[in-house]
């Protein structure tokens, strides 16, 4: 038996489902979709909202799946928050799995660790909450302070604040500038390690000039 959930305009108040130990609620100004054995669909459309335990989604568009509503998929004007980790991310599609809590980010995708004041930018990105790692890859950017990182691929590990960087990956601290073909970050430090291909420029500080002192002319 298949149930039809009738197209509502301006669904404002937000449902809870108890999942397990999760607890779920969404709210837009559309709703619609079904819910036949296997073809569990219901799409938000409009100011769309998804609350799943700390994890905040909001897009133009939403698309819950599977048993559960185990599958969450946002886009147009993607944003998102990890309350409990002050972690923000931003981007055009993101798609969430609420058993395994991990999130992928495609497109112009920003994830920002509000706590480490860390930046990062990439075509894609996924973060796994549970294991607090997050991967980026293509036109990957990373800023800390005065720390500028590039490359194709790197992987970000929050609890132990270290950054792997690989595919032509570049490191700019202050006016330096590090490459190498593998290049590892400490970025509660800031210490850069390089392995092969290893090469770089380090600025060296001027030297203060010091002026000599005039001579004492003697009395006659």
């Amino acid at each position: 038996m298949s149930i039809k959930l009738v197209t509502l305009a301006l669904v404002t108040a937000a449902i809870i489902l108890p999942v397990g130990a999760d607890t779920f609620s969404f709210k837009a100004d559309r709703m619609s979709g079904g819910r036949a054995a296997g073809k569990e669909i219901t799409m938000l459309t409009g100011n769309a909202e998804v609350r799943s335990d700390n994890l905040v989604l909001k897009a133009n568009r939403i698309e819950l799946q599977g048993d559960d509503n185990q599958f969450v998929d946002c886009s147009g004007d993607v944003w998102g928050m990890e309350e409990e980790k002050n972690i923000l991310f931003q981007t055009d599609r993101l798609r969430y799995d609420r058993k395994l809590k991990i999130a992928r980010l495609e497109g112009n995708s920003t994830l920002e660790d509000k706590e480490n004041e860390i930046v990062a930018k990439g075509r894609f990105i996924e973060y796994d909450d549970k294991k607090e790692i997050s991967v980026f890859q293509i036109s990957v950017r990373l800023f800390k302070d005065e720390l500028v990182c590039r490359s194709e691929y790197a992987v970000y590990r929050r609890q132990a604040k270290l950054l792997d960087l690989t595919g032509f990956p570049v490191v700019f601290k202050k006016s330096d500038e590090f490459r190498a073909d593998r290049i590892r970050v400490d970025l509660d430090t800031d210490d850069v390690t390089m392995e092969g291909s290893v090469s770089g420029s380090i600025k060296e500080k001027e030297k203060e000039k010091t002026e000599e002192p005039a001579p004492v002319s003697g009395e006659e």
